[in-house]
């Protein structure tokens, strides 16, 4: 025996046995991805997963046949093949931002392959901009349609402001999505109680949410580890379910797959039949997420996900559904045959199951809704660290996972528009009228996106592109159309949200680019600098500060007033520059920038983050030491080969004794007054942007700087 374990092992020259060789690369990228598609069930998919819980039952017809349903499930059987298969896994996840999708990533891309952005402040044409700028020689000359945006300001607004709006829909689909998903689960009461009312029913969907939003401040990492395997738990029963419902009510439902169904469907029910899209539209219920969720997991592991069970599970499970209510019209009455669509879920699931599926419904629920609140933070935070939406406090709640994120005001803000949904519409149908708006809409942004990325930058042929364009842009037109018509019935909410929120972050982006402009307008040199420093009543005081501007070549013009007013500078005075780029993240080694500007003790620094990045440091430490050391690594490395008045060890005994003398954090707080010779927009515009930068907090806290050590100096500009 020990002979044969001996021949398995070749003999190093120095006769020492080598190890067994490692296991293929390969086997390990297919166990991680295989083991990332697992995980992606309790974050990706719990919004689609969890809607066979709600499509049927926010359905209504009049007096529904066997061949309504069959040509119902048939549009929701290829919606789900063109829309999920198709559109989603075959082409959008391949428009991903380094690994980041959604519809922001996809603008940002865009603005890098084009001048695209709204001000020329963003251009991203310039020498300076080497880390965006890594494109082909392709793409280096803009397409006709690339050149078209570049002369039109107004298509790079609505650009801008078409993407924010995506952004915006998935934060509208974050507060209906736990509505109505946890309301369509405790709906399971009211068949084996018939007590329960559905006023009750609706104030314990409440009281679990409000516990959810409560609980939200610790954050998730202590239970996610349940969320997959509850969903995968879902994912398994409910097609096992629905393959009992089919051999025991309609075996033959797979006929509908034919597309004839949905032509006779549409040529019988007219109008009634072109409303209900509104409803089958929610079977495609949180499809984006896919996309919008590309940067926690790998694009493989989403595409094994959704083929080999999301994607399948839904199929059979509306499969069961369809053939358990063709099943129920033989046993309703003419009078009630209006009702079969009422408790749709429930109504397919086993007497011997019903309580276990009831727990697994509720639970799958609730990690769904998990998902949509988590991803809602995820945004608002990419928002605020990008400078699209004014500044709210962000806390993240685990040190392992940095996409792990909370935010109170947007929590409390969700929350109570959660519960007021709840108790507000009271029913599923009710929600379902709101919430199929904003599951097609966001769809839509997304199929008009990667169009112009089609053309843009993977420059494909016109044949391809209309190809692609025509058939999902009338499909989507159509859904779109349908829920337009239930917009008075709640389809307003949503929309009214999201329109909100879009223009909030709008208002918000363009007032802090008109700032920047300004700054850039009238920047002070390092001569400047120079020459102020140089007057007789101007004293350099002991100490060290930071002092933040939106400009990085040059000097904010605030520090012109600062100085006039307070006739000093500190000893050691570092400017300081949040670059936050159009890539999701930033290599930590390029984080942290320092150079000398002219006079002693003046540094200019420049922090750069990505949308995706983490603002706090690692380890707990603050930005002033993070700085400080970087600065003395400069200091040492720029010692030798430079000629410099100042020695490198007197320059870091400056930088010692000015930290030792106390630090503080300067930031201007530029106000802008609208004269009445500014134009309709810019009055609109900018007062609205003022009100907003009037209510919103200060960016210092978010970098950490304690309270004691911040000072904000005030300046006023005409625009």
């Amino acid at each position: 025996m020990s002979t044969g374990a001996h021949m398995d092992l070749e003999a190093e020259p120095g006769g020492v046995p080598a190890a067994a060789p490692p296991p293929p690369a390969d086997v390990g990228n297919v166990r991680k991805d295989l083991f990332l598609a697992y995980k992606t069930l309790g974050v990706v998919f719990g919004g689609l997963v969890t809607s066979p819980l709600y499509v049927f039952s926010t359905m209504h017809m009049s007096s529904p046949t066997e061949a309504d349903f069959l040509g119902i499930y048939s549009i929701m059987f290829w919606t789900l093949t063109l829309i999920g298969v198709v559109k989603y896994v075959g082409i959008a996840l391949n428009a991903d931002d380094h690994g980041e999708g959604g519809t922001f990533a996809m603008y940002s891309l865009l603005c890098r392959h084009a001048n695209m952005g709204i001000l020329p402040s963003k251009r991203v044409y310039s020498a300076e901009e080497q880390l965006l700028h890594n494109q082909s020689q392709s793409a280096k000359t803009p397409s006709n349609l690339g050149k078209f945006f570049e002369r039109s300001l107004t298509a790079r607004r609505v650009l801008l402001f078409m993407s924010i709006l995506g952004m915006c829909m998935l934060i509208g689909d974050g507060v209906l999505t736990p509505a109505i998903s946890v309301l369509s689960a405790i709906q399971g009461l009211r068949a084996p109680f018939p007590a329960v009312t559905q006023p009750v029913v609706a104030f314990l969907s409440a009281a679990i949410l409000i516990g959810l939003f409560l609980v939200q401040k610790y954050g998730t990492s202590k239970v996610s580890f349940l969320f997959s395997p509850i969903m995968a738990a879902w994912t398994f029963t409910t097609p096992m379910v629905g393959i009992y419902s089919i051999f025991c009510y309609y075996p033959g439902i797979f006929k509908a797959i034919s597309p004839y169904y949905i032509v006779h469907f549409f040529l019988k029910n007219k109008k009634e039949g072109w409303q209900m899209l509104g409803a089958t539209v929610l079977a495609i219920t949180g499809a984006e997420a896919m996309f919008a969720d590309l940067g926690h997991f790998s694009k493989k592991a989403i595409q094994i996900a959704f083929l080999s069970s999301v994607y399948p599970s839904l199929i059979l499970t509306y499969a069961g559904q369809t053939a358990c209510l063709i099943n129920h019209l033989k046993d309703t009455d003419q009078e009630n045959i209006g009702k079969v669509f009422d408790d749709a879920f429930y109504k397919f699931i086993p007497r011997p199951v019903y309580w276990p599926m009831f727990v697994i419904a509720t639970l799958a629920a609730i990690v769904a809704s998990q998902s949509l609140i988590s991803a809602t933070f995820s945004v608002i935070k990419q928002s605020v660290v990008l400078d699209y939406f004014p500044r709210v406090k962000v806390v993240h709640t685990s040190d392992e996972n940095e996409g792990e994120v909370y935010s109170p005001e947007t929590n409390y803000i969700l929350m109570v528009l959660c519960v007021g949904v709840i108790l507000g519409f009271g029913g599923g149908q009710a929600i379902g009228n709101a919430f199929g708006l904003v599951v097609i809409m966001v769809m839509l942004i997304t199929s008009i996106m990667l169009t112009l990325v089609m053309i843009i930058i993977w420059r494909t042929p016109p044949v391809l592109v209309a190809t692609y364009f025509v058939p999902f842009v009338i499909m989507e037109g159509s859904y779109v159309s349908a829920v337009f018509t239930k917009f008075t019935e709640g389809g307003w909410l949503p929309f009214a949200i999201s329109m909100i929120l879009a223009l909030i972050m709008f208002v918000w982006y363009y007032g802090r680019q008109k700032k920047t402009e300004y700054e850039r307008a009238n920047k002070i040199s390092a001569e400047r600098l120079g020459e102020l420093l140089a007057k007789p009543e101007v004293q350099r005081v002991q100490g060290l500060c930071f002092f933040y501007s939106n400009i990085q070549d040059g000097l904010t013009p605030i520090l012109g007033h600062y100085i006039s007013n307070m006739s000093s500078l500190h000893s050691v005075t570092i400017f300081v520059t949040l670059r936050y780029l159009l890539v999701p993240k930033v290599d930590p080694q390029q984080r942290i920038a320092v150079r000398r500007l002219g006079p002693r003790g003046v540094y200019q620094c420049t922090v750069q983050y990505g949308y995706a990045d983490n603002l706090s440091l690692k380890g707990g430490e603050d930005l002033a030491a993070h700085v400080v050391s970087c600065l003395r690594q400069h200091v040492q490395a720029s010692a030798d080969g430079q000629s410099s008045p100042v020695s490198a060890e007197e320059e870091a005994a400056d930088l010692e004794a000015a930290r030792a003398a106390g630090v503080v954090h300067v930031r201007g707080k530029m106000r802008l007054y609208v004269g009445d010779d500014a134009g309709w927009f810019d009055k609109v515009m900018l007062r609205f942007y003022e009100f907003l930068h009037s209510i919103c907090r200060s960016a210092l806290p978010a970098l950490g700087v304690p309270l004691q050590q911040r000072v904000e100096i005030g300046m006023l500009y005409k625009v």
